[in-house]
């Protein structure tokens, strides 16, 4: 697709995202793109949601304004914890009668409060009042409850008052909290945030580089890897058995942002960063695309790269097209034209195949499809939000580095009349 058509998408993503708006935050979708009454609204979605308006509206996309300052009121006062800080994982769709959130699970969770620090670095880059407190508290909760000492790693959970904690360490937890450091570093200027997200990013090379180049998802509170965790669900949303090719995918896109960041200010920057995001690249399509006798990337695999998960899930296509995106600009830049050439190639194949069969419409994506590329229901009913494939539309018209708020608030990145 080309800028033009890709600015159309994305507008169209947003108009989308507006009918998730309800009184509390964004609710998740069913497949109509109605709000599902009968689920609580998430922390995740609200803060993926709120990331993208705020982009929307630095981008002059009319209306966005409106419901970026939406889902920053539900994060600011209806999903915190006015008593023990930190965010609700989930909250009623309506607030009490005093005007507070209505926990539905009161526990913190490392991968929803890591969107926090996301949807707040990108509205304070918008400008938007109270981003800047809400993301100072979102940093200062990070050092305070997650960050483990000695790692430089996130713990997965606590129980509402964080007196108790799960015995178990995931690496998608900590996949989008380096996403959410980097997001801050970048709109901040923090260099200590971005050495955080490299030394995380360090320990993910490695581990990969000894399973060939396939990421272990799952850990004891030691850090030993748990290769037979949730053998017995293998299709699980969060914590899926085996390796995730989306995930060596969207770490390497992490990865190369990172990369970028660190040259842009001036830190070292070692060949592993590149490398590495080239092999686990590699390694996801070779395990994951055009596998099983019909086109699309496929959920899970073992560590051995069968397939184990035949779906697939609309948000590996879009890392996909995203991280080759920015690894073909990354090669570009380092004087490798001809392999950033081959990467704009296998990117081209990709979203011929989301045209035919992912996108519904014009902002409209099936989130899920069976090994025949039939829309599926079994891991992700409905459409829960825009992030993935509004993230992987811009992600042409952007450098690879700062990430996406600091690169538009730069004025690096614009959408095509």
């Amino acid at each position: 697709m080309d800028k033009k058509e890709l600015s159309k998408e994305f507008r169209a993503l947003v108009e989308f995202a507006k009918g998730s708006k309800v009184a509390a935050g964004f609710a998740y979708m069913d497949v109509n793109g109605v709000p599902d009454s009968g689920r609580p609204l998430e922390l995740w979605i609200n803060c993926r949601m709120t990331h993208v308006f705020a982009l929307a509206d630095m981008l002059g996309v009319e209306g966005a304004r409106e419901y970026l300052n939406h889902g920053m009121n539900a994060l600011t006062n209806y999903f915190r914890d006015p008593v023990y800080g930190g965010w609700y994982s989930s909250i009623q769709q309506n607030p009490s009668a005093d005007g507070t959130g209505i926990a539905v699970d009161d526990g913190k969770a490392a991968y929803q409060q890591a969107f926090v620090m996301l949807a707040a670095s990108s509205a304070a880059a918008a400008g938007v009042e109270g981003a800047q407190p809400l993301l100072d508290d979102a940093l200062n909760e990070q050092v305070k409850h997650w960050l483990e000492p000695g790692t430089g790693r996130v713990r997965e959970s606590w129980n509402r008052d964080f007196t108790e904690t799960e015995n178990y360490r995931g690496i998608n937890a900590n996949m989008h909290t380096v996403e959410g450091l980097l997001a801050a570093s970048d709109v901040l200027g923090d260099q200590e945030l971005l050495e955080r997200a490299t030394g995380v990013l360090k320990f993910v090379c490695d581990r990969a580089l000894e399973y060939g180049w396939h990421i272990p998802e799952h850990y004891s509170s030691q850090w030993d890897v748990l290769v037979d965790y949730n053998v017995d669900q293998p299709a699980h949303p969060f914590r899926p058995f085996g390796v995730t090719p989306g995930h060596g995918i969207e770490w390497a896109r992490l990865m190369l942002h990172a990369r970028g960041s660190r040259k842009q200010q001036g830190l070292p920057v070692d060949e592993w960063m590149l490398e590495a995001a080239e092999h686990l690249i590699a390694t996801a399509v070779i395990d994951g695309w055009d596998v099983d006798g019909a086109p699309g990337f496929v959920y899970t695999t073992d560590f051995n790269g069968s397939v184990i998960t035949h779906e697939r899930m609309h948000w590996v296509l879009c890392e996909a097209i995203g991280a080759g995106v920015v690894l073909a600009n990354t090669l570009r830049e380092e004087d490798r034209g001809e392999d950033g050439e081959a990467i704009d190639m296998l990117v081209a194949q990709w979203w011929d195949y989301a045209n035919a069969y992912f996108r519904e419409g014009p902002g409209r994506w099936f989130h899920e499809l069976d090994r025949e590329n039939k829309p599926s229901f079994i891991t992700w009913p409905g459409k829960p939000d825009v992030y993935h494939a509004a993230q992987m539309t811009l992600l042409p018209m952007l450098p690879v580095s700062p990430t996406f708020a600091a690169a538009i608030r730069d004025g690096k990145g614009s959408l095509a009349s």
